[in-house]
């Protein structure tokens, strides 16, 4: 079975392609998802976080997100302090949800898929693209951000053109082609590089 990684910058959507594979058949392991909840779950990565942060990281038992962006997106030795406490324990769950797997390939959707280096891990990644105007408005609307926040989170994130060469496979989601007809293409390519390789 391969393993492929999808990734782009925020607001490119990587998420409506990742329900567009879902809805193909293809499993799909949302790393974000994850990465919070052993953030709720995990007790040494809870007291560590408040610990790091303060008793305001929390809310109960949840994660107090905008709290935490606010803090680790303006302060970067905080951001990597976070990203080093919390990638293994996700690139771990990632793993271990692979090799469960029945189907010809399964993705992990990460937006850090090569900031992280969950990519070494991967047979293949596919990159979701659309320029920077169409995703600051998507996520504006989607999350009711600023600009200005918006900038700082994408300054965090790997640049659109280095992340783009790093990828094997590129998805252009800016609503000058349609986007369905892509990812069914992609998934005839990726079935049929997994029945060569369990036939070799």
């Amino acid at each position: 079975m391969l393993r492929v990684g999808l990734t782009g910058g925020i607001g490119s959507g990587k998420t409506t392609v990742a329900h567009i594979f879902e809805s193909l058949g293809i499993p799909v392991f949302y790393a974000d998802q994850v990465a919070k909840q052993i953030m709720a779950d995990n007790p040494v990565m809870v007291a560590a976080i408040k610990e790091k942060f303060g008793a305001l990281a929390y809310s109960g038992n949840t994660l107090n997100k905008e709290y935490i962006a606010d803090i680790i997106f303006s302060d970067p030795q905080k951001l990597t302090w976070m990203n080093q406490l919390i990638h293994p324990a996700t690139i771990k769950a990632a793993n271990d949800w692979f090799v469960a797997q029945k189907s010809p390939y399964a993705i992990k959707e990460a937006a850090l898929l090569f900031e992280s280096g969950a990519n070494r891990d991967l047979d293949y990644a596919v990159g979701v693209v659309a320029p920077v105007s169409l995703r600051i408005e998507r996520v504006m609307k989607r999350d009711g951000s600023t600009l200005p926040a918006i900038k700082q989170r994408m300054a965090n994130q790997l640049d659109e053109e280095s992340r783009d060469k790093k990828c094997d496979f590129l998805l252009y989601n800016n609503d000058t082609k349609p986007l369905l007809a892509q990812v069914i293409e992609l998934d005839k390519k990726l079935r049929a590089i997994s029945k060569e390789r369990a036939q070799a």
